[in-house]
């Protein structure tokens, strides 16, 4: 196993911690809940809210509040699988402040009941049939009460999804297609939560026409990890090894850390087939096994440095050894003792809803094929605790290896990775709010312009400390007309950015065809003409102006990122040679959007449009990755370039009118501009595919 450069996060963010978000009000609620409980009258209610925020409780607030004052009858609460039940029990929540008290009668609980959910389909009848109000089941026991009772029987209810993303809109996702019946129907009310609102298949959670009836609470990860009260620096990274990952995983694993190791899933191309066997070299690599905890079941292994190590293993199938260990885990006594477990080795488990606030390192071994499942385990290690002041998440991911048959699919999870990465450092950043530059413009209140202030004459860059947000001018950038195109622009920005950097050949020319890796990829190839089809196809209903001012927003957001990444990296690297080893405060990224707009004197469109959203990207992974190994990647790609597509070619075609339109002239094969160039070149595909009777009408 080689990995030389363990210590180059691909992704590194640092906070204030200013507490905000650990702060309560008169009602006994954090920021995200007031948040929400604003809007407790909304008949749909999407909540977007990072892991720890505090969901469950906004939930009891807003369904305590539609029983007592909004007339509904019953509320159900429905979670995906029965260890999250628990998020919902008991809450003396008039102790703190609020008006009443948050009960769930016991035999109500259903997660909590013993047997099968098709066979408490019969006890979800029964709470409808009574007076009690609060019903909790798991997502499947209320699919097959539906099916059983149909829609009509939950008229005049809550009903409250947890954990939304496991929806979709897809006919063959049950409960996607329960909700959409619901929502015509038009006689419920729904709050769905969600952490991450992505979906590792690209696929829409709900329909367009039935998200645009849900009113919207965007708690971001910014205003969540900048409001903790210990917690400064999260590090998110990719690595690359060779040979078996268990021979040498202390290379990115270290024991002094509270971690959770995910292992591989069996089928995959990093497993070694032998999933106890695995968990046991970890075991032989972390130092002498002394014997098993006889109360916890946890593993006790003397470290080199003399310390016992205790080591949950989830991976065992034996269930009397893994009930005991997963109960220890879940022992309440133990959630404030930092010594409790100081590693956990799980395969499919401890994800979604695990609650271990000490976790540091959360280490997973194989990419996940599903961007919502790296969020979940990220939020593993987000939770606030006395003296953690950094936490991180590393990938570890086989290298191509040319001797491989699966070439192909281990480039496939190259990309995975670091599209799942750039995703990351998005959701990461503060929030942006652009705004075209005009003469009118003039600072909005409650931002800060930097040092000198605002200026009429550029384009400025303010920060709102408290709520997390940029506000940005640019030259030449479109504004929404529709109030659909407006709530995209504000709340979709990262669910259009998964869709681009997921995209398999965008991902690909974007890394490899670029002028950083030698290529001849014209930017623009994909800021406007890939993601202007991939926004005409996931927004059919947005008219051309709108789309397009989608697009410009889109990108803004994800250039702006990354060139303040890349800014702020170059700052640490200059802090590391200078020999200063105190971390700069949560200015980063700020400071790095403000430079970028500084250097460039004046932040328009087009230039943001002239920028490889993939270059940063390129640079990390070439530091990553062996240099062998690189190449073969590229190989790989090379080998699969193709000329236009029909479809490219008609995009093409119309940003060549565009540009007949506003320079009175066509675009030219032999023009020094690239960009120029490849519009003549597309514009001819157009008509030679149009000659050829490609295209329809």
């Amino acid at each position: 196993m080689t990995i030389d450069k363990n210590n180059i996060p691909s992704v590194s963010v640092s906070y204030a911690r200013n507490r905000n978000s650990t702060k309560s009000n008169a009602l006994g609620m954090r920021a995200m809940q007031e948040r929400a409980y604003e809007k407790r009258g909304e008949q749909y209610l999407l909540i977007k809210s990072p892991p720890a925020s505090g969901k469950s409780r906004a939930l009891m607030f807003i369904a305590l509040d539609k029983l007592a004052n909004q007339g509904l009858k019953q509320a159900v609460i429905v979670v995906p699988e029965k260890s999250i039940g628990s998020s919902f029990a008991d809450e003396p929540l008039s102790k703190y402040g609020f008006w009443a008290d948050w009960t769930v009668q016991p035999k109500w609980n259903l997660c909590n009941a013993p047997g099968e959910d098709g066979g408490k389909v019969n006890s979800v009848g029964s709470f409808l049939a009574s007076e009690d109000t609060v019903l909790v089941c798991t997502h499947a026991t209320f699919r097959f009460a539906v099916e059983r009772f149909g829609i009509e029987a939950f008229d005049n209810r809550l009903i409250a999804v947890d954990e939304f993303h496991h929806v979709s809109a897809n006919p063959d996702n049950v409960l996607g297609k329960h909700l959409g019946e619901f929502i015509a129907r038009d006689k419920v009310h729904i709050v769905a939560m969600t952490g991450s609102y992505f979906r590792g298949d690209a696929e829409a959670v709900l329909a367009p026409g039935d998200e645009a009836k849900f009113d919207t609470v965007t708690y971001t990860y910014y205003e969540q990890l900048n409001g903790y009260e210990h917690l400064k620096q999260l590090d998110i990274g990719y690595f690359f090894y060779s040979g078996s990952y268990t021979d040498d995983i202390l290379a990115v694993l270290n024991p002094a850390e509270k971690t959770i190791i995910h292992i591989p899933n069996v089928n995959s191309r990093e497993s070694t087939k032998d999933k106890i066997r695995e968990v046991e070299h970890i075991i032989e690599e972390l130092g002498d096994w002394q014997g098993t905890d006889p109360v916890t079941g946890f593993q006790l292994v003397k470290a080199a440095d003399g310390k016992i190590l205790r080591i949950a293993d989830l991976v065992d199938d034996d269930p009397t050894k893994r009930d005991r260990v997963s109960a220890a885990l879940k022992d309440s006594a133990q959630k404030n003792n930092r010594d409790h477990v100081d590693i956990i080795i799980a395969l499919g488990m401890a994800k979604e809803g695990f609650d271990w606030i000490w976790c540091e390192h959360a280490l997973t071994v194989g990419y996940r094929a599903s961007l919502t499942e790296i969020v979940q385990i990220i939020g593993r290690a987000t939770r606030d605790a006395p003296g953690k002041a950094r936490a991180r998440f590393t990938n570890l991911i086989a290298e191509p290896d040319a001797s491989e048959s699966a070439v192909a699919e281990a480039v496939n999870d190259t990309l995975k990775a670091i599209a799942a990465s750039l995703l990351m450092e998005q959701v990461l950043a503060p929030r942006f709010n652009f705004t075209p530059k005009n003469p009118q413009s003039g600072p909005t209140p409650g931002f800060d312009y930097g040092e000198e202030g605002y200026k009429p004459d550029q384009c400025n860059v303010g920060f709102n400390e408290q709520t997390g947000q940029f506000q940005i001018e640019i030259k030449g950038l479109a504004e929404p007309k529709s109030k659909e195109a407006a709530r995209i622009c504000k709340e979709d920005l990262n669910e259009v950015i998964a869709t681009f950097v997921q995209d398999k050949r965008t991902i690909e020319r974007g890394l490899f065809e670029g002028e950083h890796a030698g290529g001849d990829l014209v930017a623009e190839e994909l800021t406007q003409l890939r993601l202007g089809r991939i926004i005409k196809d996931k927004y059919p209903e947005l008219d051309d102006e709108d789309q397009e001012a989608v697009r410009q927003h889109a990108i803004a957001a994800l250039n702006l990122t990354q060139q303040a990444a890349r800014i702020a990296m170059g700052d640490e690297g200059r802090q590391a040679k200078s020999g200063d080893d105190e971390p700069s405060a949560n200015t980063a990224l700020i400071d790095g959007v403000r430079k970028f707009a500084m250097d460039v004197r004046e932040l328009d469109i087009d230039l943001i449009d002239r920028i490889n959203p993939f270059q940063q990207a390129y640079a990390i992974l070439a530091k990553t990755m062996s240099e062998a190994s690189l190449k073969q990647v590229a190989a790989a790609i090379a080998g699969k370039r193709t000329t236009f597509t029909p479809d490219e070619a008609k995009d093409y075609a119309v940003r060549a009118a565009r540009f007949i339109k506003e320079r009175q002239r066509l675009p030219s094969i032999t023009a020094a501009d690239a960009y120029e160039r490849k519009l003549a070149e597309g514009a001819a595909a157009f008509m030679r595919y149009k000659k050829e009777g490609r295209y329809d009408g």
